[in-house]
């Protein structure tokens, strides 16, 4: 049996996680934590795996401080940059367990919003255009949201890496209306009721356009690959910090 702590156990995200972890056979729920919860609870004796799903203002010292504790992570929070990926490392290599600590952090769980994602990236050499939509539902705190970044972060890779050039756009004064700019590819976020999670990606030539997109409807949509990563990482999920589903799946 899995030992499995959620931080964030009352929201929207960590509630769901409770559930699945409830009903997964191989599982069984340690802690369940929230804002006013003490993260010193959590230790390797009493937890093999925990998910934290909670805002971004507070992810990072969570994950620290677990991290610090020798606890293995998954990380289900979006509002992930390059300089705190680099604070987990740090992290990892100075705690207890440096050769064996286990912290994974997903843009996305939803199994369509993974492959979604690495279609795009096989598809960005074959464009001259490329942008990025994501919609969620207007009580999501940051914008644009994770999965779109990592999305636009793949893309501007692929392309550099086939030689493409800047894309194509005359625009001078928008007023912000393009989006921001992730490494060079528009991405745009639409916050509206009735939304719950949702991606789309453009690529045009001329006389052609390939749209994927990727729905979830509902919070459930996200357990799948949250189970799957915690298996991981209390099996053969290597050490130190992991990014993105799609390391563990068979893609």
């Amino acid at each position: 049996m899995i030992k499995v702590s959620v931080v964030g156990a009352k929201g929207r995200m960590g509630s769901h996680v409770v559930e699945a972890v409830n009903g997964a056979a191989d599982m069984q729920l340690a802690l369940t934590l929230d804002a006013a919860d003490d993260l010193a609870a959590i230790t390797p004796e009493n937890t093999d795996v925990t998910v934290e799903f909670t805002v971004p203002s507070v992810s990072l010292g969570n994950v620290l401080k677990l991290a610090a504790q020798g606890v293995d992570v998954v990380v289900g929070t979006t509002g992930w940059t390059e300089e705190k990926l680099a604070k987990v490392r740090e992290a990892i290599a100075n705690g207890p367990r440096p050769d064996a600590q286990k912290v994974f952090i997903a843009p996305n769980f939803a199994i369509s919003a993974v492959l979604a994602d690495y279609f795009a990236v096989k598809a960005a050499k074959y464009f001259e255009s490329a942008e990025v939509i994501e919609l969620h539902h207007p009580t999501k705190v940051d914008a644009p949201s994770g999965t779109a970044i990592h999305t636009a972060q793949g893309i501007a890779a692929a392309r550099k890496a086939a030689g493409l050039g800047p894309m194509p756009d005359a625009t001078e004064t928008d007023g912000g209306s393009r989006g921001q700019v992730v490494d060079g590819v528009h991405v745009h976020a639409v916050r509206l009721r009735g939304l719950n999670a949702h991606e789309e990606v453009l690529f045009g030539n001329a006389g052609e356009q390939l749209t994927i997109r990727a729905d979830s409807f509902d919070r459930g949509s996200f357990m799948p690959g949250v189970l799957l990563a915690v298996r991981k990482l209390a099996s053969d999920a290597p050490a130190g910090l992991t990014v993105g589903l799609d390391k563990f799946l068979d893609l």
